[in-house]
């Protein structure tokens, strides 16, 4: 007994129709071409869009949050400028008897009449008779001719 296959109509066949499902440069098609070729899935274009949105909100997020922090150091700036300037407009207004140098650290007093006087003298060199009701603070002539506070009112003076 032998077994013969089907047998295959020659002129059944589509050959225009064929051609269509073949092609040339088979490595430049989408989908596989043959049955041990690569599978290749269709992309999740939500996932990759989403995962990209996610890292530039991350990235956009550290960038601000730089922004913040120099714009902090910025405000902390400009705020010591002002305390400066409000530093050295009262000791303008202050009593002083010598011309101060740029550079050189004088102190700052307050009198009992309410009134500043700027001095050479530091606190602790005064002894027990001082002519002044309390210690402002030591101060340097910057060469911009504001004043640096180098050390402020100390709570209880040693005096």
């Amino acid at each position: 007994m032998t077994k013969t296959g089907k047998k295959i109509d020659l002129d059944q066949i589509d050959l225009e129709k064929m051609s269509e499902m073949t092609t040339e440069n088979p490595g430049l098609i989408s989908f596989p071409h043959t049955v041990g070729g690569a599978m290749i899935k269709p992309e999740d274009k939500g996932r990759i869009k989403g995962r990209a949105v996610a890292a530039m909100h991350e990235q956009t997020e550290m960038q601000i949050k730089q922004i913040y922090k120099q714009m902090q150091l910025l405000a902390e700036q400009a705020k010591a400028i002002q305390e400066r300037v409000e530093v050295s407009e009262r000791i303008y207004m202050a009593k002083m008897s010598f011309e101060p140098l740029i550079g050189k650290t004088y102190h700052l007093y307050e009198r009992e009449d309410g009134t500043d006087l700027l001095s050479l003298i530091d606190p602790k060199e005064w002894g027990r008779s001082k002519p002044f009701k309390q210690f402002i603070s030591s101060v340097k002539l910057l060469a911009d001719h504001t004043w640096e506070v180098i050390s402020p009112e100390p709570k209880e003076p040693n005096f």
